[in-house]
């Protein structure tokens, strides 16, 4: 006898959001026309009803946030979700068909937990192609996974993990440690596309260079709370207790071993 085909996979997109109404205006409506996917849940911190609206308007489902935490946020709308596979959407990346397929794939394979998209960026610059490439290659060889690269994880292990760390910033590096530590993940084509706004307003490399001192500050132990003000109010002087963290921080190599 032939082997019955496995079940379709039911896959939830969240999507925190705060402020985010022109990009939902576009996101929201498409991911609901994808048949691949089983629901998509906006969890929208902006007390904005227009959002709310458009949310239910278009036969999302929509989840109020008393703050802006988009770690919080997530587990809110995870909490929610009735799918077998969660995808963590961020308003400005796009999701389309093929990443639902991908993603439908490299589940069946039952070793696989979780994982994420390469990523691209909205448009095209010659500092942003040699990003793409820079950022393949490390994520290619277990470096962290972003949140704007569409992280997807399988229900019972996310809740295992315990979701993400309620925070303001850095909840995406924190899981994507966790989650590579729990078992096989995998990185697919095609490339998530992304907002390319934020490094061609303040410098492709630069931006990059930046929050890499972000996450290693974070690993040295520097609050998440003070790089979330710290990252939104650039220009002001590094919080005392991140310069004492980044002064104490130990070598390199020991830093590679965590």
């Amino acid at each position: 006898m032939s082997e019955s085909p496995a079940a379709p996979v039911r896959i939830s997109v969240v999507v925190p959001s705060w402020n985010d109404r022109a990009h939902l205006q576009e996101l929201v409506p498409a991911l609901v026309r994808l048949k691949e996917l089983h629901e998509v849940i906006v969890v929208d911190a902006s007390a904005d009803p227009a959002i709310e609206d458009l949310v239910r308007g278009a036969g999302g489902i929509y989840l109020g946030a008393p703050e802006p935490n988009r770690g919080a946020q997530m587990n809110l709308g995870a909490s929610r979700a009735s799918g077998d596979v969660m995808v963590f959407q961020h308003a400005d990346a796009i999701l389309r068909a093929e990443h639902l397929t991908a993603i439908a794939r490299a589940l069946r394979d039952p070793a696989v937990i979780g994982g994420a998209f390469y990523r691209k960026f909205d448009r095209r610059h010659p500092h942003l192609h040699g990003l793409e490439k820079v950022a393949r290659f490390f994520t290619r060889r277990g470096g962290t996974l972003f949140g704007d690269q569409s992280i997807f994880v399988r229900r019972e292990i996310f809740n295992s993990l315990g979701g993400f760390a309620p925070v303001p910033l850095m909840e995406d590096i924190e899981f994507s440690r966790r989650l590579r530590r729990a078992g096989r993940i995998a990185v697919l084509d095609p490339p998530i596309e992304s907002s390319s706004r934020r490094h061609l307003d303040r410098g492709a490399w630069r931006t990059s260079i930046q929050n890499g001192l972000f996450i290693l500050l974070y690993w040295c132990g520097c609050s998440p709370h003070r790089l979330h003000r710290w990252y939104y109010t650039q220009g002001r002087s590094m919080p005392n207790e991140c310069a004492e963290a980044a002064r104490a921080a130990p070598p390199a190599k020991e830093l590679s071993r965590r």
